[in-house]
């Protein structure tokens, strides 16, 4: 199968041929040059495989951390949850420091490299965690005896997946930026094929991941968790060195800026300016005339009318107090200009929308933990062959990869064809879908729990003899949520923003994520303490889920996402159609000037 994904993914990026527009870091202009085809496809070849690999090393030790953390250092219950969660959502914000190094500072090849170094570093510890007998708690000898793992062995667990955390905030910032980096925005041809891109992006690592998962994850849980984590490590260093050997070939912009520090000028200004009351118009904002670059090449955002109290930043009060004698702020702190309005605005306008995937995230957070825990307490045997826990997961990335095959493949084209112009699903249609699939997920998943525990109780053993193809439906919903509502939030958010603040858009998503760890490792602590009050059995809690109600949980969960969908329907989706509405109207955030005939100076 990989022999025919490659093939795939090169025939829909070498129809390209020219990357975004901006000067590499090299100094030379991005587009005044066609890319030899050569060179195209060892780029997409190389991406290719670099990002397969690094997602191999990720995925791999992730998606069986939970079997890891419960079998090997003798976690369970809320306290596993807890470190999963954390350590999710730490590897999920600190994207956001990626970015702002990404585009301040480094770039995002010198980004990338930096995380994928400290990736390899945490990994490196992790694997010494199942190498070294001394570094992990005994074994449990039975339910009545396991040991605690000593502080030590935890810190030295902790510090590994730090690192990891660590990297990838500079993996996952810059990724998917560094990948789109390779279109031309400025072509039809170019912006066809970037909306595909997400897709392609996940289906194409996704196959990947389905081969080698299956092979990585029954090693860690049947031979050898030391040899199933030096695989997952050997494959990092692999990816990390096929990243340098390409490194002379990638397009690399130079950083533009820091957009954080713009942005909190900009909120800093429109709160000094909050009682003037100027209407801000187009002839009394703040807009200095962009200096022209060497390759004669410009990148500007027009004014729109949304988010008007954000215009008083750009509201010139006083000439003579505020502008100096060449008419330039003389204050950015007091006076910011359009640009920096606008690339604010457009991040308010991705708040709605990218808080309704936030609920959507936190079910698929269930199934990477307790529904894990609920595979290991049940038969995982099929024939003779046991079932490794962490395979469910596949059920996941078969569903996500199978959708976007259909939907890009077979519906598309079709589609397409019949209408006699390009056909999709909208955003807000797929984000719809993505949320009724996160509580049809979590209902499924409650009933199925129900009925484990009622037949572990019945037969008296802590292994329930429920089969574990019950629990395939609960999977396949969860990376169903996933191809609808992450790939949908993922695309908006990307196209929602320019193309100097793709890192940040990247960043947003990530953080989506890690806010969606943090409130599920919130709402798990609350619902344990305030369902233990008065003397009451918990619903969670413990190393045995026969002990608990966790199909509670999940109806609780479930009803969240009832309240999520109202919400996105009766107002997060007008973001949406306004966004897709002012496409329409040709109204674009970004608008480039490729030629700008400046006044001729008088003698």
């Amino acid at each position: 199968m990989q022999a025919n994904i490659l093939p795939l993914k090169n025939q829909i990026l070498l129809q390209s041929f020219l990357v975004p527009q901006g000067k590499r870091e090299d100094g030379q202009p991005s587009h005044s040059f066609l890319v030899k085809t050569k060179n195209i496809q060892f780029i997409n070849t190389d991406q290719y495989w670099n990002e397969s690999f690094e997602k191999l090393a990720s995925v791999s030790l992730i998606s069986n951390m939970t079997t890891y953390l419960r079998t090997k250092y003798n976690m369970g219950g809320v306290f596993l949850v807890n470190v999963v969660s954390i350590w999710s959502g730490c590897s999920n914000i600190t994207p956001l420091a990626g970015a702002f190094l990404a585009d301040a500072h480094l770039g995002r090849f010198l980004t990338l490299l930096f995380g994928s170094l400290a990736s390899f570093l945490g990994m490196g510890m992790v694997t010494l965690t199942a190498g070294v007998d001394e570094l992990r708690p005994p074994n449990c000898q039975g339910l009545a005896t396991c040991s605690d793992p000593q502080k030590w062995q935890l810190a030295f667990l902790f510090a590994g997946l730090g690192f990891m955390a660590i990297g990838s905030g500079g993996i996952r910032a810059c990724n998917i930026a560094f990948g789109a980096d390779q279109f031309d925005t400025n072509t039809e041809k170019g912006r066809s094929q970037l909306k595909s891109f997400f897709n392609w992006w996940y289906f194409s690592f996704t196959i990947a991941l389905i081969i080698a998962l299956t092979v990585v994850i029954y090693i860690q849980t049947n031979i050898s968790w030391f040899i199933g984590f030096l695989i997952p490590t050997c494959c990092l260093a692999l990816s990390i060195m096929i990243f340098l050997i390409g490194r002379n070939t990638y397009i690399r912009l130079k950083p533009q800026g820091c957009v954080f520090i713009d942005m909190a000028k900009v909120i800093n200004a429109a709160c000094r300016k909050r009682h003037v009351r100027i209407v801000p118009s187009g002839n009394s904002l703040y807009e200095p005339v962009p200096k022209e670059t060497a390759e004669n090449q410009i990148s500007v955002l027009r004014h729109t009318d949304r988010f008007k109290c954000l215009d008083k930043a750009a509201v010139v009060v006083d000439s003579s107090t505020e502008l100096n004698a060449e008419g330039v702020a003389k204050d950015s702190w007091r006076l910011c200009n359009v640009e920096q309005v606008e690339r604010l605005k457009c991040v308010v306008g991705i708040i709605p929308v990218w808080v309704a995937g936030i609920t959507c995230f936190i079910t698929m957070e269930q199934m990477n933990t307790f529904g894990v825990l609920q595979v290991i307490q049940s038969d995982t045997r099929v024939g003779n062959f046991n079932i490794p826990p962490g395979w469910m997961g596949l059920a996941s990335m078969i569903a996500l990869a199978i959708w976007i095959f259909i939907y890009e493949c077979v519906y598309v084209p079709n589609a397409s064809k019949i209408s006699k112009k390009e056909a999709r699903l909208s955003l807000q249609i797929r984000v719809k879908i993505g949320i009724f699939m996160s509580i049809l997920c979590l209902a499924v998943a409650a009933f199925v729990e129900t009925r484990r525990r009622d037949l572990a109780l019945k037969e008296g053993t802590f292994i329930s003899p429920l089969g574990i193809a019950i629990f395939l439906p609960q999977f396949i919903l969860s990376g169903l949520t996933e191809a609808f509502a992450a790939v949908s939030v993922m695309e908006f958010l990307n196209n929602q923003v320019p193309e100097t603040m793709r890192s940040v858009a990247g960043a947003i998503f990530f953080l989506s994520l890690s806010i969606a760890s943090y409130l599920n490792t919130l709402i798990v602590n609350i619902v344990e303490m305030l369902s233990g009050l008065h003397g009451r059995k918990p619903w969670l809690g413990g190393h045995d889920l026969n002990q608990n109600k966790l199909e509670r949980f999940y109806i609780l969960i479930a009803g969240l996402g009832v309240l999520n969908f109202i919400y996105f329907h009766f107002y997060a989706s007008r973001y949406i159609l306004s966004y897709e509405e002012s496409k329409r109207r040709q109204t674009v955030l970004e608008t480039r000037i490729d030629h700008v005939d400046l006044p001729e100076k008088k003698p």
